[in-house]
């Protein structure tokens, strides 16, 4: 899963090399945190958030074989 959102948002920002993924497992909930560089948080969240949707969307997609839960945040 953290590979699929690192992947993504790569693609998605001007600066690659600021963008780090972290993942935690909280009881049947996984978590995931997108953390980019300031200038680069409108590109991953998108015009009126749609980007942020579709990417949440496809993380929850690839999540529900293994996972109950599944929370994306995005953070600069």
């Amino acid at each position: 899963m953290k590979s699929l959102v690192e992947h993504i948002a790569k693609a998605l920002v001007d600066e690659p090399d600021e963008v780090l993924v972290t993942e935690q497992q909280e009881g049947d909930t996984l978590s995931i945190t997108l953390y980019v560089h300031p200038s680069d948080v409108g590109k991953v969240i998108g015009k009126q958030g749609r980007t942020a949707k579709a990417m949440r969307s496809l993380v929850y997609a690839a999540a529900v074989p293994e996972h109950k839960r599944v929370r994306l945040d995005i953070v600069d």
